[in-house]
């Protein structure tokens, strides 16, 4: 178990999935948790979890944000560092998909995804990470998907969104080196949580990729086991690494299979 007393942990995406996972993770390692989210009723539930396996002097916080908004982004960072000196690792885990073919897919949803999943995580990032630079150190992790590295059908959209998570964060990762800043993408296949509740119309979805599902909390205790470490991906679940640089690899192969098994939405 990782020791986080006397860090800030903000999250994003706090409410459920992978973030809230991640936060009552951190918790329980001592750190002070900001919980990030739209939904306050939830993340007063997430606070009081993380309140009951975190430290006695631990200070949870949460504020909601809707990470669409830039100027409600800007303001909660602003009320954040009026609470808070300062933030020692930033994980962006909000984020949403939605798996229909791109022509019949309403295009206010493909702009809302890259709001959320893209642009929403670069400003808070940017807010963020110049803080970290003048307290010398941080460390920020981007939830992108295995989606941004193998795109399938029906996830034009939502993996062009993750595409973009990723290229954004390797270009980050070289800027903030010197400034003692990690940057650490973490790239899941599915995982069990409640994304799929909007992502999957048809609810087939998860029973069909059942064999490959992810744990959520498994993946949670991955990610904060590599808080302050420098580490350049987590890849889950491993087999699926080594599918993408094949698929890079022999992209007439990769494509059928994408195309076939990797059809299952």
């Amino acid at each position: 178990m990782v020791n986080l007393l006397e860090q800030t942990v903000l999250v994003t995406g706090a409410s459920s999935g992978i973030g809230k996972d991640v936060a009552i993770q951190a918790a329980s390692a001592g750190a002070n948790l900001i919980l990030v989210a739209r939904n306050t009723e939830k993340l007063a539930e997430v606070k009081q979890a993380c309140i009951a396996v975190g430290s006695e002097y631990s200070n949870h916080f949460y504020l909601s944000i809707d990470m669409s908004d830039p100027k409600a982004i800007e303001q909660g960072v602003e009320t954040i560092y009026d609470n808070f000196e300062k933030v020692d690792v930033l994980v962006n885990a909000a984020g949403f998909g939605d798996f229909s073919n791109y022509l019949e897919t309403d295009f206010s949803t493909v702009e809302k995804m890259f709001r959320v999943n893209v642009l929403g995580l670069m400003l808070m990032t940017r807010l963020v990470a110049s803080k970290m630079i003048d307290n010398g150190s941080g460390h920020i992790f981007n939830i992108g998907s295995m989606a941004g590295k193998i795109t399938t059908p029906k996830s034009a959209a939502y993996s062009a969104t993750k595409a973009a998570v990723i290229g954004f964060s390797d270009g980050l990762r070289l800027e903030l080196k010197p400034f003692n800043i990690f940057v650490t993408t973490v790239n899941p296949g599915p995982v069990a949580t409640n994304f799929f509740d909007i992502a999957d119309h048809t609810g087939s979805y998860i029973n069909s990729v059942k064999r490959f599902i992810i744990d959520p909390e498994k993946l949670a205790s991955d990610i904060v086991s590599t808080f302050n470490k420098k580490k350049r991906e987590i890849n889950r679940p491993r087999y699926m690494e080594l599918a993408s640089v094949l698929y890079k690899m022999a992209p007439s192969v990769g494509d059928y299979l994408a195309g076939t098994l990797g059809n299952r939405k």
